[in-house]
């Protein structure tokens, strides 16, 4: 039998890159089966190495809510890296995004740029510690911030789709200052703040959980911890790499009406090219190097392709774009849950803004154990059957869909008409 090229790039990858992939969640490990190599983007779908299309709905995880390759992007990007890739110094471009950022999101009055959203939560905790003078964090079980030692404790994402509680080569004193709490759990999260609170330097949390599956706040529950942390004198931190610049120009924080200390950033705001941000008061971040003791630093941050790409991106992200974003996400949603209700198949389909997902179990999860007890054999196999009919959705039961504006009406019938198909499939 004549193996694909797919198959093919796999095998020659696990010989030069451990288990064949650059990132975990790529191996299809959670889903059985040989990851598609992919070779091309347009709008709303992917091709991969043999040529097949994909309707995608995972948009690289998150970075491109106005769909693959974007002409406006692209071209912004093109223009960059002709004048120069990289010059390790400041440029104009660089301060222009700030500006756009600070301008967007409520929280931010100083912005510091970096180059992957694991840099931007660990230098915002170091932040956090460094303006406070205390050492501790409180972060809740399944969310993820990125793969910095501390924050791997009870993490979402790749860590939770391989079912392991943190990671190998932490050292005990890495994660020893790190406490963990159920998300939505008020109780879990005063007795923490009374234990805890003369030496919480931080709270931290994305607003709306979308590192396993999605599980948004409970009413009320982000100003509660806004109150916990002013009653501790903590820094409130919300991660916004998912949800920032994808739920609103001002992220969740906008959308719920609750302000933090600092803001992580990242994703959406580089346009496909890596690019992430952690900013807050002035007050905080003037504890930064060269103003302050905190030292944070990196070559590439502020890279003036990604930093043009990210500009030329926000610029389209207007309130009017974000409007129909959530109409795309609310009419896929529906289609969704009319096919599997059509199948006879138990499935929540869930839809917090523009994000939604897709949980196998007959519950409303409120944490990660909720998330936890769900079917996840049973997304392999539908995961499976939706790749089968040409619609590629993240390959692990612990991730959302991302939609993008590339989508249109008749591209959502055609996934509805496939999740149909495949719900009935499965069973």
């Amino acid at each position: 039998m004549d193996i694909s090229t797919s198959e093919a790039l796999f095998a020659r990858a696990a010989r030069v890159i451990p288990g064949g992939v650059n990132s975990p969640v790529r191996a299809f490990g959670s889903v059985g089966g040989t990851p598609r190599f992919l070779s091309q983007g347009e709008g709303a779908t992917v091709v991969d190495a043999d040529g097949n299309r994909y309707i995608d709905l995972v948009q690289s995880w998150g970075p491109l809510p106005l769909g693959h390759v974007r002409a406006e992007v692209v071209a912004a990007a093109r223009d960059a890296v002709g004048r120069g890739a990289t010059f390790g110094a400041p440029t104009a471009g660089e301060v222009e995004l700030a500006e756009a950022i600070r301008d967007a999101v409520p929280s931010i009055e100083q912005v510091r740029l970096v180059s992957s959203g694991t840099e931007a939560a660990m230098s915002a905790i170091r932040l956090a510690r460094g303006a406070t003078g205390r050492s501790r964090i409180l972060k809740f079980a399944g969310h993820y911030h990125g793969h910095s030692d501390a924050l791997l404790v009870d993490a979402g994402s790749g860590v939770a789709t391989l079912g392991i509680p943190g990671s190998l080569g932490v050292t005990t004193g890495a994660v020893a200052d790190t406490v963990t709490v159920p998300w939505n759990d008020r109780d879990a999260v005063s007795a923490a703040v009374s234990r805890h609170g003369d030496e919480l330097a931080a709270i931290l949390c994305e607003p709306v959980a979308a590192n396993m599956n999605l599980v948004p706040p409970s009413d009320g529950f982000l100003a509660f911890l806004r109150d916990a942390a002013d009653r501790s004198g903590a820094l409130l931190i919300f991660d916004e790499v998912i949800t920032g610049f994808r739920l609103g120009r001002a992220g969740a924080q906008g959308r719920e009406g609750v302000t933090p200390d600092l803001t992580v950033l990242g994703k959406a705001i580089g346009g496909g090219f890596p690019l992430a941000a952690f900013g807050g008061r002035e007050e905080h971040m003037r504890h930064l190097a060269p103003l302050g003791g905190v030292y944070q630093a990196g070559t590439l941050s502020g890279n003036p392709v990604a930093v043009a790409a990210g500009r030329a991106q926000l610029e389209l992200l207007t309130d009017a774009v974000f409007a129909d974003l959530e109409r795309i996400t609310t009419a896929l949603v529906d289609g969704l849950r009319t096919a599997f209700a059509d199948a006879g198949v138990e499935a929540r389909v869930r839809q917090h803004g523009t994000l939604a997902g897709i949980l196998f179990t007959g519950d409303d999860p409120v944490d990660l154990e909720g998330v936890q007890r769900a079917d996840h054999d049973r997304y392999a196999r539908f995961f499976h059957a939706m790749l089968d009919r040409g619609v590629a959705l993240a390959p692990s039961g612990y991730e959302v869909l991302f939609t993008s504006t590339a989508l249109d009406d008749e591209t959502v019938a055609t996934v509805t008409g496939a999740a149909r198909a495949a719900a009935a499939a499965v069973g």
